[in-house]
C-alpha cells in the first residue's frame, strides 16, 4: 500500500534512508536524519513523501518535491530519493512508487518529473528506460 508519511513511521524510515545512504555511499548522522525527517513532517516545507507498506512494514521510499523550471514560467516535479528495501525488490515496489509520483504530478500540474541517478545505478535504470524518456543533458556540481 503506497500512502504519505505519517509521524509513526520515524524508526522504519530511518532504516531506509540509512539503506538508501549506503547504496550511495553518502555519509549519514543523526543530525541529517532529524533534519530531513522534519522537513517531511512540515507541510510547509517543499519535500513531501511516499512510503510502501507491507503488514506494516515499510518497504521502500521515495522523496519529492516542487521545482521551478523558468524557461516554462511554471512547475516541474524533482524526485529526490527512491529507495527499494533489498528484501523486497522485484516486486514492481518502484515502478508503483514512480506511478504514484506520476499521480501526484498531474493532480499539481506539473509536465514533467525529472531526476538523476547513477550511472551503475543498473537496476533502477532498467525501470527508469521503461517509464521515461533519458535525457542528453549533463549534470555538474560546483564545491564551496
Amino acid at each position: 500500500m503506497i500512502r504519505k508519511i505519517s509521524i509513526n513511521d520515524k524508526e522504519n524510515w530511518k532504516k531506509l534512508y540509512k539503506g538508501y545512504a549506503d547504496f550511495y555511499k553518502s555519509p549519514i548522522n543523526d543530525k541529517i536524519l532529524d533534519t530531513v525527517w522534519s522537513w517531511l513532517l512540515d507541510k510547509n516545507h517543499e519535500v513531501k513523501g511516499i512510503v510502501y507498506e507491507i503488514d506494516g512494514n515499510l518497504t521502500a521510499l521515495a522523496h519529492y518535491r516542487a521545482m521551478p523550471r523558468p524557461l516554462k514560467g511554471k512547475y516541474i516535479g524533482f524526485l529526490d530519493d527512491l529507495y527499494v528495501d533489498p528484501t523486497y525488490r522485484n516486486q514492481k515496489i518502484g515502478q508503483k512508487l514512480m506511478n504514484e509520483i506520476k499521480v501526484i504530478s498531474r493532480s499539481e500540474k506539473w509536465d514533467l518529473v525529472r531526476w538523476i541517478t547513477r550511472k551503475d545505478n543498473i537496476k533502477a535504470k532498467s525501470l527508469y528506460d521503461k517509464i521515461s524518456e533519458k535525457t542528453n543533458w549533463e549534470v555538474y556540481e560546483m564545491k564551496q
